[in-house]
């Protein structure tokens, strides 16, 4: 007998999508639309709440991983629900509040109880099972709680609101910094590779990226990159140059390892949550790569 929920095989996991446009590949005023108001929930949690900021991002992170475990749900593995999400809702609150030790002793404790929850139900596929859901636990909490260590900072977690914006921590900084680039990626390889793009860079996993695109993410991002460190975080130019290049490569190599496992679940979209975007994970495809990115060059290089 199972002793827990696991996640459900779904008839349909991309029923009723949105229609896109043809060139594009989204619903460009829904896209906006969404994008917009998730920008301000983010940015205004994030600079006068802290807190709040936790919040939604570790409610994003469990709403991915329910994603993610509906669509591996589509080649009969079932992923153990209970724990997963258990450690979904622990890795973000432990980052922020016990730093890098709590992010680390919540990844084995979850991990560990993911294998003996598993381990504890007789339904056949334990094996598969198990790997899905610590696969789940690293790729959606364990990355995204880099972006708690990024907040915190060297001064520890902040719990009440901060109106004072000239007063401001600089782990915020560093995030916004993060988010904004991440945007910017996104955004200048959007419109350059929509103008201009005629060579794809990975045509079998991604058929609409291409080097035009990458050439414009990385000069968007280098743009906006310099001078956010120089002036918001008073470093050397060459930090933020490292930032750009850093966030773009991250950036990228998100997209690609999203496409892939989507094309390997046979989905499009790993839900239709977020109009004009697909799922919560379709957006968190390229934070979660740029986060422990970001927490490395302002660790290393930001000290320098």
């Amino acid at each position: 007998m199972p002793v827990g929920p696991v996640a459900a095989i779904p008839d349909e996991v991309s029923a009723g999508k949105p229609q896109r446009t043809p060139k594009a590949g989204r619903d460009l005023p829904a896209a906006v639309g969404v994008g917009v108001t998730l920008l301000v929930l983010v940015l205004g949690s994030l600079l006068f709440f802290p807190v709040a900021f936790v919040i939604v991002a570790t409610a994003f992170s469990t709403v991915g991983v329910w994603e993610v475990s509906r669509a591996i749900a589509r080649r009969g593995i079932k992923t153990p629900l209970t724990p997963v999400m258990i450690g979904a809702l622990a890795m973000p609150a432990s980052a922020y509040f016990a730093g890098s030790e709590g992010l680390l002793f919540a990844l084995v404790a979850t991990a560990g109880a993911t294998l003996l929850w598993r381990s504890l139900d007789s339904e056949p596929g334990a094996v598969k099972s198990i790997v899905a859901g610590v696969f789940s636990l690293l790729w959606i909490p364990f990355l995204l709680s880099f972006v708690f260590l990024m907040l915190r900072g060297t001064t520890g977690p902040t719990l009440g609101l901060t109106p004072d914006l000239g007063n401001i921590n600089p782990g915020v900084v560093e995030v916004v910094i993060m988010l904004i680039l991440v945007v910017a990626n996104d955004t200048f390889g959007y419109l350059v590779g929509v103008l201009f793009g005629k060579h794809p860079m990975a045509p079998q996993i991604s058929p609409k990226k291409s080097w035009e695109g990458f050439a414009g993410s990385m000069g968007g991002a280098t743009l906006v990159a310099i001078p956010a460190t120089v002036f918001l975080l008073d470093q050397h130019w060459w930090v933020g140059l490292a930032l750009a290049i850093g966030m773009v490569l991250a950036g990228t190599g998100g997209d690609f390892a999203e496409s892939m496992v989507k094309r390997e679940l046979g989905v499009k979209d790993m839900s239709n949550l977020l109009p004009g975007h697909g799922g919560v994970m379709d957006r968190l495809d390229s934070i979660l790569f740029a986060a422990p990115v970001a927490y490395a060059i302002f660790s290393i290089l930001g000290q320098l």
